[in-house]
């Protein structure tokens, strides 16, 4: 590897996974992820704990990530880290490693939005889509509808007027008595029902906006009632309760999209989030890309959930760019796009 090459090793620790990378000029080498299983019997994350996860993993995923791309330290042109949003004491962890870890090869630090680079995930392998294009950005803590014109100028033309898609699968799914994470695990036991076997309110927002508070109160509610008469109707009737959940928030999901691709008048579309890996929802996707003459994108499994690769392009095209931080740097919980 020459002196010229672009090498960056980016971190990631926004939320439970501990992650890193390294990407040598444009192409991402590995990915190297560390999975917090802590969190489990507590039916969620719990900052504390997650923080001091990545305390525990963040040296050993670095030195990996270095290791396996087959680079010494001193090759390194730029540390990039994730500064927002997510979880502070998470967040806290890798700001502090990556600008130690700058300070002392003397080279730059990038701060990258974590939401812009589950965009540009896209652009790790082939097929890329090419602007512009409209990205449903869908995860635990984000629902977007996001106009992207380059790899770098995005526009939120829709969000989530309150929970997140991603917490109204969790939150439904622990009512069902399912395990943490339970998104996965609708969408596992989803396979096997029938999506119009229970009907729940389809929420509707004005102009691109979401709202998912609504469905997770119906759910709540219907199975209330339903175990009155019933002790066993969830075990009885899982498969189906799942499948019309799931039918429910992916029909949210897209009648938004539809009116967003009409609306900006573009072909190509894309999906990216922890959420993005629902099988349900890709399938419709596709359906829906085939009736739409859409041109639909969506990134391979390992960059749907959060991963140090995608911070690492993010920090590529800031790095072309010039888009440095200073060391004073801090992380923000909440940041926008």
């Amino acid at each position: 590897m020459g002196t010229n090459n672009i090498v960056i090793l980016a971190i990631e620790s926004s939320c439970d996974e501990t992650s890193a990378a390294v990407i040598v000029d444009g192409k991402v080498l590995n990915n190297i992820v560390a999975t917090q299983s802590v969190h489990e019997k507590y039916g969620g994350v719990v900052p504390e704990l997650a923080s001091r996860a990545h305390q525990e993993n963040l040296i050993p995923v670095v030195q990996e990530a270095i290791s396996s791309a087959g680079i010494s330290k001193d090759q390194l042109s730029a540390i990039a880290f994730t500064r927002g949003p997510g979880l502070m004491g998470s967040l806290l962890v890798g700001v502090s490693f990556a600008k130690a870890l700058a300070y002392a090869r003397g080279i730059p630090l990038i701060e990258v939005n974590h939401m812009q680079a589950h965009i540009l995930a896209h652009f790790i392998d082939a097929p890329q889509p090419s602007f512009p294009f409209i990205c449903l950005t869908v995860s635990g803590g984000h629902t977007q509808l996001v106009l992207v014109k380059d790899h770098l100028d995005m526009t939120v033309i829709g969000e989530t007027q309150d929970d997140a898609v991603g917490e109204a699968f969790d939150k439904t799914a622990k009512l069902l008595g399912l395990l943490y994470p339970g998104g996965p695990l609708i969408d596992r036991h989803a396979k096997n029902g029938n999506p119009k076997a229970f009907t729940f309110p389809i929420t509707r927002m004005p102009e691109l906006n979401y709202s998912f508070s609504g469905i997770k109160t119906a759910v709540l509610y219907f199975l209330r009632d339903e175990l009155r008469e019933n002790p066993n109707f969830i075990e009885e009737n899982l498969s189906d309760l799942c499948a019309s959940i799931q039918f429910s928030l992916i029909q949210m999901l897209l009648i938004k999209l539809k009116l967003a691709v009409a609306e900006h008048q573009v072909k190509n579309v894309a999906i990216a989030g922890g959420v993005s890996a629902n099988s349900g929802l890709r399938e419709a996707l596709g359906q829906l890309a085939k009736e739409k003459n859409w041109n639909l994108f969506i990134p391979e499994f390992e960059y749907c959930t959060d991963n140090a690769a995608m911070i690492a392009m993010a920090a590529h095209y800031k790095y072309l760019i010039g888009e440095f931080s200073s060391l004073e740097v801090t992380p923000l919980a909440k940041m926008k796009l």
